[in-house]
């Protein structure tokens, strides 16, 4: 009897073998591909009350403002026949005073071919994986000043910006939505000093699916990244739940070592997401979501959104705005905002949406739970994601570095402009 494991490879193969031949039939329509691209940017000013030993060009700093570009995104898709969808994005985030340039990177770049609404199969670097609903979302339409970014569990260290090269399917089927994907992280040569940290060994296969139940309209399955808020236009009651799952992802010391132990990375969670457009005009979107991360021993990982300090800090938060995001341990995560019908504010037509978002997280590292909040309010001019100003604050635990519980709270306020242009 073949092992599972191997069948699935096999499969794999399979599809990677008659993906080409299928691609390379089409031709034969002659069609007329359309293509549609538009550019959007997140512009942030923001004033922070840094964690104790921050240091900016070795400076010490309390507090400090700037102005940053925290998202530029370019994407482009074709469909290039009714069967073939290309689809690419480029961009990059966090530009600001720490460096001159402004580098685009390639964040997406694939091919998929639909058999039917129920399946279709895609291959490249992309953002399909599986576990959440945030885990693969859309930045553009965000309810929060930022995404729960904990939610890209591994962001940086062996993917880039939470995409991966591998191979995906996905499809709608009644009320059921799913997707599976396959992912080849990338190498890490870090080598981890005794705590447990993604490992330096050869990266092994990433395997990670979603499924959501869809009870009221359904969402379009055609980009990997959900959306964040629907405001009035849209009626959405969803119920999902997802893995993600790597073998010895993670390790305690150099790989090339046999005294070094490894870990696989088991994830889970399961979540709601409710966008409801009242009879009065108003509209209420909720999102709940229960995440149970193991990334072996205590493993903890303290991140700063944007961080505008790169060196010191002297509690266990590290330097900047950091705070312990990311661990081994359970998170509940939760949203909710109220979309008022649509105004005039300042001789424009605006929808005013106050939000809040809490992330609960129940680290093995940590003697204490850590509970960050973000409260922001959204002014989406003509109701469109693509002309929005947002005022947000964020609440963050701070803990000592010794006895690892919570001493104090910090904070960090962004005004955030979005403009999209087609």
């Amino acid at each position: 009897m073949i092992p599972i494991q191997r069948m699935i490879k096999l499969w794999i193969c399979h599809i990677i073998l008659i993906f080409p031949i299928l691609l390379i039939g089409q031709n034969e329509e002659k069609p007329k591909p359309t293509i549609k691209w538009n550019v959007t940017a997140q512009i942030w000013m923001r004033y922070s009350d840094l964690n104790e030993g921050s240091l900016i060009q070795e400076e010490p700093t309390s507090d400090f403002f700037d102005i940053s570009i925290r998202r530029l995104r370019i994407p482009v898709s074709s469909q290039v026949t009714p069967k073939i969808f290309l689809y690419a994005i480029f961009g990059g985030n966090n530009f600001n005073f720490k460096k001159k340039d402004l580098p685009l990177e390639v964040l997406d770049l694939y091919a998929e071919y639909t058999f039917g609404k129920y399946f279709e199969v895609g291959v490249g670097k992309s953002g399909w994986q599986g576990l959440s609903r945030w885990n693969i979302r859309s930045n553009k339409t965000l309810m929060g000043l930022d995404s729960p970014l904990f939610t890209l569990n591994s962001v940086e260290k062996n993917d880039d910006i939470g995409r991966l090269f591998g191979l995906w399917i996905k499809g709608q089927a009644g009320k059921f939505d799913y997707r599976m994907a396959f992912n080849r992280p990338f190498f890490v040569t870090v080598i981890p000093d005794g705590k447990v940290n993604f490992a330096n060994n050869k990266p092994r296969v990433k395997t990670s699916a979603y499924v959501k139940y869809q009870f009221f309209e359904h969402e379009s399955n055609k980009s990997a990244y959900q959306v964040g808020t629907y405001m009035q236009h849209k009626k959405v009651f969803n119920i999902g739940a997802g893995f993600q799952y790597q073998p010895e992802a993670m390790s305690d010391g150099d790989a090339r070592l046999e005294s070094t132990t490894f870990y696989d990375m088991r994830h889970f969670a399961a979540d709601a997401f409710l966008n409801l457009p009242l009879v009065n005009g108003d509209a209420i979107t909720a999102y709940l979501g229960f995440y149970d991360y193991d990334f072996g021993k205590e493993y903890i990982r303290n991140v700063g959104a944007n961080n505008p300090t790169s060196a010191g800090g002297t509690d266990f938060n590290g330097t900047g705005v950091a705070f312990p995001m990311i661990g081994t341990g359970t998170t509940w995560y939760g949203q909710f905002g109220y979309a008022f019908k649509e105004t005039k504010f300042l001789n424009q037509k605006v929808i005013i949406q106050p939000n809040i978002s809490i992330q609960h997280s129940d680290w093995d590292r940590l003697t204490d739970k850590m509970t960050v909040y973000d409260f922001t309010i959204n002014f989406f001019v003509n109701g469109s994601h693509g002309n929005k100003l947002s005022l947000g604050y964020q609440h963050r635990p701070i803990f000592d570095a010794n006895n690892l519980q919570q001493k104090d709270y910090k904070g960090m306020a962004v005004m955030q402009y979005q403009i999209s242009l087609k």
